[in-house]
């Protein structure tokens, strides 16, 4: 026991010291900048401003603005990276202004009316004000207020980030609907490519094959045919099994890119032709009124095939289930398995690959694979009505 505990008094306090975090000193610094920063994209601002309305009515006024403006969106992707990585704000970055080649007329009229550079130069214009605030109350907060610094920074550093999520975000949902389907358009090439490649090599590595060796062995029975008319029948009875085959995997190549029975009569019957060539028991129910766009209907095969063709491979299930229905706008499809669990559309396998091509039109699948089992896979499709 201390003296002073002996005698009824407080243990002496620890001394003062500084506790903040590096969250906090990333604040406080971020704050500090806002001067310089804001002092620089204000006067960029004030000037073109300046110049480009000033000089409107001559030839080089409305060019020199759309190149500010372009400037301004320079200045605006900067200070998202700033606050990205002083503040942790992840904003999305707007779409290019002028996706391709155009002319010049189009490019100055393009600019000028182009809402994320106006909005980039109202960010900095107004900002200098706040730089001045948040500089002065931060600078002086460190010498005489330091032990309530860290609510000043969180409070102050707040309001910058809703500042920036307000003015350097993409314009609206327009805008950043737009940029989600220029990244779905890669994939769909992606996927279109990757589905031309499989067919060609189908074709060269199957029937093409079976054709040249089919025509080979009707070049030889054709020169047996006076001298050894027996082996020449029987040349010509192989060639006919050659035939057979060469048709069949034709059939099969043309099932896999568009089945004929989905076109003549179906979701319904072309799925249960697939659920019948799975390895698994399968159960199918379609409970649809009318049949979705060709488009849809397609995805919608498809997505069950490969899911059934997972199941046959990997899930060691004893039955499934398919189910389908219409909700809310919706093509709504369900799988299910007895399996062993444990699927996922992570680490680039097949799941991930058809994930990213139903959201590619703006679809979604959702995976619920449990270790041990059972498999749920759901997957959505927005409802086309068919023409």
């Amino acid at each position: 026991m201390t003296i002073n505990s002996q005698r009824g008094e407080a243990p002496p306090l620890p001394p003062a010291r500084f506790a903040f975090d590096a969250v906090t000193w990333k604040e406080i610094a971020y704050l500090l900048a806002n001067l310089p920063v804001d002092l620089v994209g204000f006067v960029y601002v004030v000037v073109v401003l300046y110049l480009g309305i000033g000089l409107s009515v001559t030839v080089v006024g409305l060019p020199l603005l759309a190149l500010g403006l372009a400037g301004c969106r320079l200045l605006g992707r900067l200070e998202r990276g700033r606050a990205r990585g002083m503040l942790g704000v992840a904003v999305d970055e707007p779409r290019s202004l002028v996706p391709g080649r155009m002319g010049f007329f189009p490019w100055l009229w393009t600019s000028l009316k182009d809402p994320v550079g106006w909005r980039h130069a109202l960010y900095f214009f107004a900002r200098l004000p706040w730089g001045i605030a948040t500089f002065t109350v931060v600078l002086t907060s460190l010498f005489v207020a330091w032990p309530v610094l860290p609510f000043i920074a969180r409070g102050l550093a707040n309001a910058d980030r809703a500042m920036v999520r307000g003015l350097l975000s993409p314009s609206d949902e327009l805008e950043r609907r737009i940029a989600e389907l220029e990244s779905d358009r890669g994939t769909v090439v992606d996927t279109a490519a990757a589905d031309l490649r499989r067919i060609e090599r189908d074709l060269h590595d199957g029937a093409q094959a079976r054709l040249v060796a089919l025509a080979m062995d009707l070049g030889l029975a054709k020169e047996k045919l006076q001298e050894d008319p027996e082996a020449a029948a029987r040349m010509v009875g192989d060639a006919h099994g050659e035939v057979k085959l060469a048709l069949q995997e034709l059939r099969d190549l043309a099932r896999g890119i568009h089945p004929a029975v989905l076109t003549d009569r179906g979701l319904d019957a072309a799925l249960s032709s697939v659920a019948a060539r799975c390895t698994v028991p399968v159960r199918v129910q379609v409970d649809l009124a009318s049949r979705p766009a060709p488009a849809i209907e397609g995805i919608a095969y498809f997505t069950v095939s490969e899911l059934l063709q997972n199941i046959s491979k990997h899930s060691g299930a004893h039955r499934a289930v398919v189910e389908l229905w219409r909700s809310d706008g919706r093509l709504m499809i369900q799988v299910r398995d007895d399996g062993r669990g444990g699927a996922s559309a992570s680490g680039g396998s097949g799941l991930g690959g058809l994930a990213e091509r139903l959201d590619s039109v703006d679809g979604l699948l959702v995976i619920d694979s449990p270790a041990g089992g059972p498999t749920t896979v759901t997957a959505e499709l927005p409802w086309r009505d068919r023409a």
